[in-house]
């Protein structure tokens, strides 16, 4: 069965945002089923709410003032904290709007004892489990605990919202959970609930269209940002990542622009490894890359046991560009490729990679359609099945670029024609090793191409047709902030 991580519906609902549509459409339309499940269940009686300050409240909040233009229905809600500390803009707008509406009965509570008290749950015909959703992490905190146990010591039918309150939707270890008699998942089943253990707890699972829209998942767009890994305040020195370049030879640039490209995007410590004719040249474009020199003017077998010694002390390798394709390079990247963890190819280091990739290496590569066809590649049509056949992550770069690692496709439609510069595919492979070091393939890739196209559409309303790649290096932060 097809389903999704926490994290990558929370990336949804931002690029909802990006295109349009907004959260609070979603929150009315997910409210809006919940409210018409309870009406299914029950034709008349009391309704108890019992909702959490995130959005999963806010879907609440929503169906209870359906439900509450119903005669007869009674509604209550109980909120699990001060309404003055809801957390997100669209379920505190929707928790306000109770007050004009026939609910019969609004608590806000930091003590479980006092949902006790008022003999709520004991009255109700059917209580809606509102209070965490997918954004637990850790172990439950009071009030919630005690409400779980309210809930499962009450002998009411109980509807989850999205899922089951204190189950881990990514199906991570349990401390307690609401035993639901059904629960109503938005959008897509989520990679939770798909599990043996998820049974005991959700019974019967709805999935509910809510109107997102198709882009907001197919097209990278901003909120794929927000499943990158964050900077933590307590982070050192190669937390970052720690990037080793092997580039250059016929051409000095390329590996520059890549490591340049590199450093923009958070990595913490970039090394270009350089044939010995250009290292120098590559060390001068700034004192922020480290450059070791090779044994001679091209990348040859005999700098195979060097580099491999240098991948030692990386995190992600990046391959290929300015290397020319001398039969003698194409034979050093094969025997280089197997030492890497983590390796992302590009440009003329594609003619040397042999597939599938070996087993325990992790590989994105990043072709423009002329390398994908040299591969085997057959356009973005085959990118899904070259990438699930032969074990990697591809980035396809065209006007639009798709990207895949066999099971995900996703478009990126970011950057404009002045980007056919030269350079702007080191600065793309460079942007994706930063994020590969701090993140899954496909969440790199993604990223990678969304940043490097905005970068590019920033740096053409400024430079117009005479952008060059080291104006998209300089706007990489702009994106990333």
């Amino acid at each position: 069965m097809r389903s999704i991580t926490s994290s990558r519906m929370r990336a949804i609902d931002a690029n909802c945002e990006y295109l349009g549509l907004k959260g609070l459409q979603l929150m009315e339309n997910a409210g809006a089923a919940i409210a018409c499940e309870v009406k299914e269940r029950i034709g008349s009686g009391k309704v108890l709410f019992i909702a959490g300050r995130g959005n999963n409240g806010g879907d609440a909040f929503v169906a209870a003032r359906h439900l509450a233009s119903d005669p007869r229905i009674m509604v209550y809600v109980v909120l699990a904290g001060h309404s003055t500390r809801i957390r997100t803009d669209d379920a505190r707008h929707n928790f306000n709007i109770l007050k004009h509406c026939s609910i019969k009965g609004t608590l806000e509570l930091t003590d479980a004892s006092q949902l006790q008290k008022t003999g709520w749950i004991e009255d109700s015909d059917i209580i809606i489990d509102a209070l965490l959703g997918t954004g637990i992490s850790g172990k439950l905190r009071e009030t919630e605990s005690t409400m779980i146990d309210l809930i499962n010591g009450s002998g009411k039918p109980v509807i989850a919202v999205d899922v089951p309150s204190g189950f881990d939707p990514d199906g991570g270890e349990i401390d307690k959970a609401v035993i639901a008699d059904i629960t109503l998942t938005f959008h897509e089943m989520k990679a939770g609930l798909t599990t043996s253990l998820a049974g005991e707890y959700t019974s019967e699972v709805k999935v509910v269209n809510i109107g997102v829209c198709e882009d907001a998942e197919k097209c990278v767009g901003a909120g794929d940002l927000k499943v990158l890994l964050r900077r933590r305040a307590d982070s050192h020195k190669g937390n970052s990542g720690r990037i080793l370049i092997v580039g250059g030879g016929p051409y000095s640039g390329a590996p520059a622009l890549a490591a340049m490209a590199a450093l923009r995007t958070g990595a913490d410590i970039v090394t270009v490894a350089a044939p010995a004719n250009v290292a120098e040249t590559i060390a001068s474009y700034s004192p922020n890359i480290i450059v070791r020199p090779l044994s001679s003017d091209i990348l040859c077998e005999e700098d195979v046991e060097k580099i491999a010694e240098l991948i030692t002390s990386h995190d992600v390798v990046v391959i290929g560009m300015g290397l020319g394709r001398a039969d003698r390079t194409k034979s050093a990247i094969a025997k280089i490729i197997p030492f890497c963890k983590k390796v992302i190819v590009d440009a003329d280091g594609l003619y040397g990679i042999e597939l599938p990739v070996p087993k325990d290496t992790t590989m994105i590569i990043t072709p423009h359609a002329g390398e994908f066809r040299s591969l085997g590649g057959n356009g973005p049509d085959d990118v899904q099945a070259f990438s699930k056949e032969n074990g990697l992550t591809v980035l396809l770069k065209g006007k639009e670029d798709t990207i895949s690692n066999g099971e995900r496709v996703a478009i990126n439609s970011t950057g404009n024609a002045g980007m056919t510069v030269g350079g702007t595919g080191d600065v793309l492979a460079g942007i994706t090793g930063a994020l590969f070091a701090i993140s899954s393939p496909i969440e790199a890739a993604c990223c990678a191409a969304f940043i490097n196209g905005v970068a590019g559409d920033l740096a053409f309303e400024e430079k117009g047709n005479g952008l060059l790649a080291t104006d998209i290096i300089d706007r990489i932060t702009d994106v990333m902030k």
